[in-house]
């Protein structure tokens, strides 16, 4: 876990409660005007994926993460941002991350949630392999993700 002055990165295995974290964030700070928040959850869309398996190297990983959060929140003038990103197995409807970001005012808020999670969709260190009912097979980057980050 990396944390810093409104700065907050985990990687974790285990679940975690989007309600505790999104309200826990937003308490935090009174001098913000926007709260963005968003989370991402395994979903099937072949209708037989059995779960999704995701891995990462330790340390490099949180480092890497901290330094893209840290650019959004100087970037867009945030009071507070906060990624958790899980590693390990899940079954479709798990949640695999959560962004919250918190600005003056909501367009920073709403742009540099976007910025992270086009990040954490395309670049960021983690391998994702799907487990399916025919085998397993590693999750390839999509042009179209790559295109969402370009334009930042």
């Amino acid at each position: 876990m990396a944390e810093d002055a409104g700065l907050r990165v985990v990687v974790q295995e285990e679940p975690f409660d989007f309600g505790a974290e999104a309200e826990r964030f937003a308490a935090e700070r009174s001098d913000m005007g926007a709260v963005v928040t968003f989370t991402g959850v395994v979903r099937d869309v072949t209708g037989g994926l059995e779960g999704m398996e995701i891995e990462h190297y330790p340390g490099m990983t949180e480092k890497a993460l901290a330094k893209i959060a840290a650019e959004a929140q100087a970037r867009w003038s945030l009071g507070e941002v906060l990624v958790i990103h899980r590693y390990g197995k899940m079954t479709a409807g798990e949640r695999i991350m959560m962004v919250a970001t918190a600005a003056p005012h909501r367009k920073n808020a709403f742009e540099a949630a976007e910025f992270l999670m086009d990040y954490l969709k395309s670049r960021a260190p983690f391998w994702k392999k799907e487990r399916a009912e025919g085998g397993q097979s590693w999750v390839a980057a999509k042009d179209e993700d790559e295109a969402a980050l370009d334009r930042w």
